[in-house]
């Protein structure tokens, strides 16, 4: 997430102080990115060194203001036009997390895959409880709609992605259990053949045990959007 330009972004409609702009962002993302006053004042001022924003007197409490300057407004508006970038993806701790359970030492795979989909499914639950609130809230009229538009579009944009990382989950388990059958498979050929041979066959111990009742196929989705 970009703070950078979610600060500009906020700055555009006025001048603001420190503060401020931590709680509006925070109430425009739902507090889905907390941030902390030390990292607002830090962007801001890394921001007035490039000429994108400028101190603007103090209001009535003295607090000291900023705002956007041209350079500002221009950058802004680049990065509203331009797609974000996926050709160098941010590292994903649970992709990374699978990566080096493969094979590590006492690591049971899919006891960490079942505990993952478990919490996954939990959150996918919370964000639709979530989004239905938000909906019911813009529905009535009891609400800041700005805000509250922005929140739901990031709550759907998580729920979107907490589906997605269900359905990777039941992928990454079916397609270890396949190589697991097929390593299987392949020990018992060798055996087979050794024996025949009139040789021992090497033993051949899976690295993933096979599926149990419970399967790689019907698992919880979490509620219907």
């Amino acid at each position: 997430m970009s703070i950078r330009h979610g600060l500009l972004a906020l700055l555009e409609h006025g001048p603001r102080y420190g503060s401020q702009l931590r709680t509006e962002f925070e109430s425009r993302t739902g507090s889905t990115w907390p941030l902390n006053v030390g990292q607002v004042y830090t962007t801001l001022s890394r921001l007035e060194r490039d000429g994108m924003v400028e101190q603007s007197g103090e209001d009535d409490a003295g607090h000291a203001l900023y705002a956007i300057t041209e350079a500002g407004r221009g950058e802004l508006r680049t990065w509203f036009e331009k797609p974000v970038d996926r050709t160098s993806p941010a590292r994903d701790e649970l992709a990374i997390k699978l990566a080096m359970a493969v094979g590590a030492p006492g690591v049971d795979i899919r006891a960490v895959i079942q505990s993952q989909r478990r919490h996954t499914v939990k959150a996918m639950q919370d964000y639709t409880r979530l989004k239905a609130q938000a909906i019911t809230a813009l529905e009535s009229g009891a609400s800041q709609e700005r805000d509250d538009v922005a929140w739901l579009l990031v709550l759907e944009q998580l729920i979107f992605q907490t589906e997605a990382e269900a359905r990777w989950l039941d992928h990454c388990e079916a397609r270890l259990i396949r190589i697991s059958a097929a390593a299987g498979a392949a020990g018992s050929a060798g055996g087979t053949a050794a024996s025949s041979a009139g040789g021992t066959a090497p033993a051949v111990t899976p690295r993933v045990p096979a599926s149990s009742a419970e399967g790689a196929t019907a698992r919880s989705r979490g509620p219907r959007r």
